[in-house]
């Protein structure tokens, strides 16, 4: 459908949206970090020289030392290992929630955008039951229903953030529903989801690219609340929620235990909130 020119006229917009986001020196050190995190993560195995189920009951609650670069926990495991694949579960969860409430909201939002009339009404009236209730009050209800663990941790985060995706993909698909591209789509027999899902999702890809950046650093901290509260990631798994709500009771006498885990949260969410506002500014088609 796409001519040549449509083509070369998308590349030069990435190439620029590229070139704006290079400049961004916050955004780009924020990547950066986000990806030192991801290795580290996906190589703890081999970084680290303890498992993170390892005991040592005799150096429990040990202040970070040459051996235990983070201390160690109430059960004398290292610290610096839990930390380390914690941050396996926390990403996996934020980004597989991520997808989900990304691919549901965006089919609910482009199916609202361009049908319009009664199925729109009916959509978004079933996500404005949804998004009125609070995404960590719901995300808590949905894993008390299903039960604790990894999967239904994705699942209770994922679902919470579908309304946002599909608001956002309905407003998108309404103001290019009626261009050239689609009428002459239309005009040549395409069916209603091949027009949805070749042309009008892949042009609503900029706004949904940059909330699913944002919406990474919130399943984080929603999985992390989760497992805080004992209705995600339980223990003896890691996970940077239940490795805090463990050390919430030694927070005074080792402090180590409980600031490790929680420099870790708050250097996610941070990188991935600049990350995202720095691909808000990029993909601004205001900006040239």
């Amino acid at each position: 459908m796409e001519s040549r020119i449509q083509k070369k006229h998308k590349n030069s917009n990435f190439r620029n949206a590229m070139r704006r986001f290079m400049r961004n020196r916050t955004a780009v050190v924020a990547t950066v970090i986000l990806a030192i995190m991801i290795l580290l993560a996906v190589f703890a195995d081999v970084i680290t020289q303890y498992g993170y189920e390892e005991m040592d009951t005799a150096a429990a609650l040990q202040g970070p030392t040459l051996k235990h670069w983070f201390g160690t926990d109430n059960f004398g495991r290292d610290l610096f290992s839990r930390v380390l694949y914690g941050g396996r579960i926390s990403l996996v969860v934020g980004f597989v929630s991520v997808g989900i409430g990304c691919l549901f909201g965006c089919c609910f939002g482009a199916i609202a955008g361009y049908r319009g009339g009664k199925v729109d009404m009916i959509i978004m009236r079933i996500l404005d039951v949804f998004q009125a209730i609070p995404s960590l009050l719901m995300a808590i209800s949905i894993s008390a229903m299903l039960g604790t663990g990894i999967i239904n941790c994705m699942l209770a985060v994922g679902i919470t953030g579908i309304p946002k995706y599909a608001r956002i993909t309905r407003a998108s698909v309404m103001s290019i529903k009626e261009t050239e591209y689609i009428e002459a789509a239309r005009a040549i027999g395409e069916n209603d989801a091949a027009i949805i899902l070749r042309h009008l999702i892949p042009n609503s890809l900029a706004p949904i690219i940059v909330q699913a950046t944002l919406g990474l650093a919130s399943g984080i901290l929603s999985c992390a609340s989760l497992s805080f509260i004992g209705l995600g990631v339980l223990p003896p798994t890691p996970e940077w929620g239940s490795i805090l709500s463990a050390a919430k009771d030694y927070i005074y006498g080792s402090l180590h235990f409980i600031m490790f885990p929680g420099i870790a949260i708050v250097l996610a969410i941070v990188t991935m909130n600049l990350i995202g506002d720095g691909l808000r500014d990029a993909l601004d088609p205001r900006l040239k």
